[in-house]
């Protein structure tokens, strides 16, 4: 089974940094993708930001140029460092991992979701 701890949300003002870590672990063989989602209030769940095993990135529009997803792969770890927040970047964050398990195969696993909140 493949776990995954979130951390790193939390209150910030808007113009301010956050970084999001997510790391897997469990009976892993290997990482393929990784991501981030969010979902606010009211909303739809939307991907944030994903990195495949290459290291190829891909950005929802609204967060280019401001966020950078990043994973290190000796810690089964991905990353995601926000910059310049606006009050629209509130939601709860949730880590996505797609992986090769020794027990069962190929997983798609979600993360408990880290609530960021940008305001003043």
């Amino acid at each position: 089974q493949v776990q995954l701890v979130e951390s790193g949300g939390g209150l910030v003002q808007p113009g301010g940094s956050l970084r999001l870590s997510c790391a897997a672990s469990g009976s892993i063989f290997s990482i393929k993708a990784m991501g981030w989602y969010r979902q606010a209030p009211g909303k739809e769940r939307e991907l944030v930001a994903t990195i495949d095993s290459g290291g190829r990135t891909n950005y929802v529009n609204s967060v280019k140029g401001r966020f950078t997803i990043s994973r290190d792969n000796a810690k089964n770890t991905v990353y995601l460092q926000m910059n310049t927040l606006k009050p629209e970047d509130s939601a709860v964050y949730y880590c996505n991992v797609e992986a090769i398990s020794f027990r069962e195969g190929h997983v798609e696993v979600w993360g408990q979701g880290t609530l960021v909140t940008v305001s003043s």
